[in-house]
């Protein structure tokens, strides 16, 4: 999201969002002391290790060592960018960003808000009307025929529009709002002739289909009365909220735990969806229709690696699953697929077998190229030239858009051997007219990263460099004293040195403004969760701070900190020492080294105080 964030804007936000709070709505927060403590929602874990921070408005998980602050929280919670996270959190303090600050963008911001505020409520209008009134009859009686229970009608909000046709105009009125903004939120529709308006939704069950966030941005209405000749489901249109190809049904509930899972699964309709979720397969979505977009596949990419398709097992379902492949390969997403044994979709195969074995279903779930091969085996014919040419381009032409030579290889033989044909003459077949558009693998970027990570657990701090930072970012009087004496080559570590480098500019250029601000200026997440390590884990005497700790600190910081400042120095110089000692006691060391040798022996020797620079 483009856009300019100034700091004061940003301490603004971060000042109207108390992290105890914003963390305690999605994860339930246990008072300790004076912190707050939870399982961790980054791991799996049995006992809490996850503590938040009220007073330096920080969280730190000594578990999986994640943290940061109110802001990387929701980020990673989320998953989502930084500036989605910014924009998130100044919504809901109802801060305006600096970008929003002109004419225009102003006004697209209250449209969008007054149509997020007749959704919710419109919901809450329909979800009455499904409980309570004659009206939502109908609507009952299918859902209880279908097994949908009372606590999924109202974790989904489901509802129910009268079947008239200006239920909604008249609930608008009443409310005061203006009906060319309900228009404009797709729930009504004018008529050019009378310029009168009336409902897009009628008789109709009604889904809520929200972002995210978990608001609302639009409907999706199923017809109950049987007839023919109306459309089965009716959705809202395009609106200033609500982009179809962008928006899966359920995200909002299952991000977690597909973010848990590492994969997600992706079926057709609403109702199979909600079967799924309630019998405790929640790694779910679905997109509104069968239509899988490349923006769709983005999204399920910043929450798993791998996708399950299981989409309905007629004819219109299967080729829903084909078409989708070219979208999800691109976003780099492995692809499997489950199938629903016919005649039932996954709503009716629970009804009928139960989650535990829709759960089996999913777990042995095929990769996508045997389905595909399968598929194409049977519904072609194999024994025709016909159909095996047919099977041949196709199952070539779709492994192709891997740019994987492996896969290609591993089918060219399978195909062969359905067809009962020579290997080496099917992978000259499948060497014939390669697509332009293979998606080629390039794994160099995920190991530089294995190895990255590799690295910084080697890098780690030492227990002294953390009683160092803790101390310099506790206590402000020691900086000037520390920036005379330190030398950043007594700290071992790159996260340390950086640190340390940054709070000594800060206090030079006199521009501290405090730990939330300065924890801001790391982007990688080892500094940050150092630093809220640090802030966060007690000092003792052992490694062992979380499990163990003291009920306070040790008395006297300053000693504290000048004694391990003297630790520090003295590993660094015991170290180039003995570096050279090899050479010291063989005799063939130079006279320079020897003088280097002597001067470090020296400075070993002499107290911090006169290290003044």
């Amino acid at each position: 999201m483009a856009g300019f964030l100034s700091p004061a804007t940003r301490e603004q936000i971060r000042a109207a969002s108390d992290i105890v709070d914003i963390i305690g709505a999605y994860v339930p927060l246990k008072k300790n002391g004076a912190n707050f403590t939870a399982l961790c929602p980054f791991h799996k874990e049995k006992s809490p290790s996850f503590n938040v921070n009220p007073h330096k408005q920080i969280f730190h998980c000594f578990g999986c060592h994640k943290g940061g602050d109110v802001f990387t929280f929701v980020k990673d919670y989320e998953n989502i960018g930084f500036m989605d996270a910014v924009r998130r959190l100044a919504e809901r303090a109802k801060i305006p960003l600096e970008f929003e600050n002109t004419p225009g963008a102003q006004e697209s911001r209250h449209l969008k808000d007054q149509l997020l505020d007749i959704h919710d409520q419109l919901a809450t209008r329909w979800q009455n009307c499904l409980a309570n009134e004659a009206a939502g009859q109908l609507a009952r009686d299918y859902l209880a025929k279908r097994g949908v229970s009372a606590e999924a009608i109202k974790l989904f909000r489901l509802g129910a529009a009268p079947e008239v046709w200006d239920d909604t105009v008249n609930w608008a009125r009443s409310k005061s709002f203006d009906l060319a903004t309900v228009e404009k939120a797709g729930l009504i529709i004018r008529k050019e002739e009378t310029g009168n308006y009336y409902d897009r939704f009628r008789g109709r069950l009604m889904f809520p289909i929200c972002d995210e966030q978990g608001r609302v941005i639009g409907f999706s209405g199923r017809v109950l009365s049987g007839d023919e000749k109306t459309a089965k489901y009716v959705n809202s249109p395009e609106t200033p909220i609500f982009t179809k190809s962008k928006i899966f049904f359920g995200l909002d509930k299952s991000k977690r735990a597909i973010l848990d899972a590492g994969c997600a699964i992706i079926c057709e309709g609403q109702l199979d969806l909600i079967a799924c979720f309630m019998n405790d397969v929640q790694n779910i979505v679905a997109p509104q229709g069968t239509a899988f977009t490349e923006q769709h596949a983005r999204i399920i990419k910043r929450y798993a690696n791998e996708v399950v398709l299981c989409f309905d097992s007629d004819n219109a379902g299967q080729n829903a699953i084909v078409r989708s492949l070219d979208h999800l390969l691109a976003s780099g997403l492995a692809v499997r697929v489950a199938v629903v044994p016919a005649p039932h979709d996954p709503d009716s195969f629970i009804r009928a077998n139960g989650g535990v074995a829709f759960g089996q279903l999913i777990k042995n779930a095929e990769g996508f190229f045997d389905y595909y091969l399968n598929r194409l085996c049977a519904t072609n014919e194999i024994n025709s030239d016909k159909g095996r040419l047919a099977i041949v381009r196709a199952i070539a032409e779709a492994v192709h858009k891997t740019g994987n030579g492996v896969l290609i290889d591993t089918y060219a033989q399978k195909t062969a051997l359905r067809l009962g044909v020579a290997v080496d003459a099917m992978r000259n077949e499948f060497s014939k007219d390669k697509p332009r558009n293979a998606i080629v693998r390039n794994d160099d970027e995920l190991e530089d990263s294995f190895l990255t990570d590799e690295a910084e657990a080697l890098n780690r701090p030492s227990q002294e460099e953390f009683t160092f930072i803790k101390l310099l970012l506790e206590n402000d009087n020691f900086i000037e004293w520390l920036s005379k004496i330190v030398d950043f080559n007594w700290l071992p570590s790159h996260i340390s040195q950086e640190i340390f480098r940054r709070r000594i500019l800060c206090f030079e250029t006199n521009s501290w403004a405090g730990l939330n601000e300065f924890l801001d200026k790391f982007d990688e997440p080892t500094i940050q969760s150092f630093i809220t390590e640090c802030l966060t884990k007690p000092l003792v005497p052992n490694t062992d701070g979380y499990k163990n700790p003291r009920k306070t600190d040790l008395p006297n910081p300053e000693t504290q900190l000048a004694d391990v400042t003297l630790k520090l120095r003295n590993q660094f110089l015991d170290n180039q020492i003995a570096a050279l000692m090899p050479k010291v006691n063989q005799g063939t060391v130079s006279e320079t080294e020897k003088q280097l040798w002597l001067n470090l022996r020296a400075q070993r020797r002499l107290p911090l105080s006169q290290l003044e620079k």
